[in-house]
C-alpha cells in the first residue's frame, strides 16, 4: 500500500496526511467506551482512494479549496467505513481484512449504531465546506447506496439475478460513492459543469471497475489475500459477475443452482470456484472491467494534461492491474 500512495498519490501526499488526522480525530471523544470502538474501526485500514479521488478531482478542476477538500474527502471516507460496517453486520461476517469485525467484537446492535455514528461524522464533515451542492449530493450517495443494498438483500437466493440487475446494484452500492468522491471535489473547486459532469463520469466508470475486480478476486485468490472466506458472496446469495457468467454458460446445470438450493454446499462452491477458474470466464470479466475503465479515461480528455490528472489515468489502469 506505501507504494501506491507514493505513485500514485503523490500530487496530494500532503493533502492525505491531513485526511489521516481527521479519520483517527473521528475516535477523539469524551466517552471512553467509544473511544476504543471507533478507535478500531477507523484504525482498520484501507487504500484511502476514495479521499485521493477527492483531493486529485479538486486540484485537477481549479487548484484546489484545501479548507474545504480535507473534511469532503475525510466524509467519503468515513461514508465508505459506514458502508462496511452495515456490510458486515447485514452478512454477519466475523472477518474485514483479516481482522475480527466490529460486529464479531462489539455485537452486531453495537456495530449498526456504530455505522449510524459514522454516517453522521461524514455528513459534519461534508458540511463544513460550507455548499448545498456538495451536501445534496451527500444524501443522494446515501440513498444509491441504501438502495444497492436493500436490493442485494431483497435478491438474496434468487436464481433470476442476471448482468443488468448485477450492474445496477453495484452502480448504486459502490460506483456512486466513488462517482461522489470526484464529483464532490469539482464541486467544491467551483469547476465548470462540464468538468464536474465529467469528473463524476470518471469516479462512476471506475467505481463500476473497482467491483467487478474485486468480485474476480472474490473467485481467484485465497482467504489469507481476501480477508475473508473464497467466494463470500455466493454463499450469501448474491451472483456477482463471474457466477453469473457461469449460469449464463450452464444454464441447467451449474453448481450455483444447487448452493441456492441449499445442497451439498460446500462440495457446490469449491466445484464453482474451481470452474470459474479455469475457464474463460475470468477473461470475460477483465474485458467488462476495462470497458468501463476505457470510458472512465475518456471522461478526463476535457482536462489539459497535469501531475493529478495523469494520476487518475494511472489509478485507473491500476484498478484492472491490482492484485488485491
Amino acid at each position: 500500500m506505501g507504494n501506491l500512495k507514493n505513485s500514485l498519490f503523490s500530487p496530494v501526499e500532503e493533502e492525505l496526511v491531513l485526511v489521516e488526522e481527521g479519520i483517527r480525530a473521528v475516535a477523539d471523544v469524551e466517552y471512553p467506551w467509544l473511544v476504543e470502538l471507533l478507535g478500531y474501526i477507523v484504525n482498520s485500514g484501507g487504500k484511502r482512494v476514495r479521499p485521493a479521488l477527492t483531493l486529485l478531482a479538486g486540484k485537477l478542476s481549479n487548484g484546489g479549496n484545501l479548507d474545504a477538500l480535507i473534511p469532503v474527502a475525510t466524509g467519503v471516507e468515513l461514508l465508505h467505513t459506514a458502508t462496511l460496517m452495515h456490510d458486515d453486520t447485514i452478512d454477519i461476517s466475523t472477518k474485514r481484512r483479516g481482522k475480527p469485525t466490529a460486529a464479531s467484537i462489539w455485537g452486531w446492535g453495537v456495530a449498526t449504531l456504530a455505522g449510524d455514528y459514522l454516517f453522521s461524522r461524514a455528513a459534519e464533515l461534508v458540511s463544513q465546506a460550507n455548499n448545498v451542492r456538495a451536501d445534496r449530493l451527500f444524501a443522494q450517495t446515501l440513498m444509491a447506496l441504501c438502495t444497492g443494498e436493500l436490493e442485494e438483500s431483497f435478491s438474496s437466493f434468487d436464481l433470476n439475478q442476471n448482468r443488468q440487475s448485477y450492474l445496477r446494484k453495484i452502480g448504486n452500492k459502490t460506483a456512486s460513492l466513488f462517482a461522489m468522491a470526484t464529483e464532490s471535489g469539482g464541486i467544491v473547486a467551483e469547476a465548470s459543469e462540464e468538468a464536474i459532469e465529467a469528473l463524476r463520469s470518471y469516479g462512476y466508470n471506475l467505481g463500476m471497475a473497482f467491483q467487478i475486480v474485486d468480485d474476480i478476486f472474490d473467485f481467484t485468490a485465497g482467504e489469507e489475500e481476501l480477508g475473508k472466506p473464497v467466494a463470500s458472496d455466493l454463499l450469501h446469495g448474491h451472483l456477482t459477475l463471474p457466477a453469473i457468467l457461469l449460469k449464463e454458460q450452464r444454464p441447467d446445470d451449474n453448481p450455483v443452482n444447487d448452493i441456492f438450493e441449499h445442497r451439498d454446499i460446500e462440495r457446490n462452491l469449491e466445484l464453482a470456484i474451481q470452474m470459474i477458474r479455469n475457464s474463460g470466464i475470468v477473461s470475460e470479466c477483465y474485458r467488462s472491467a476495462q470497458d468501463f475503465i476505457t470510458e472512465a479515461c475518456r471522461a478526463l480528455d476535457i482536462f489539459p494534461e497535469s501531475p493529478s490528472q495523469r494520476k487518475l489515468i494511472e489509478l485507473a489502469d491500476y484498478v484492472v492491474e491490482r492484485r488485491q
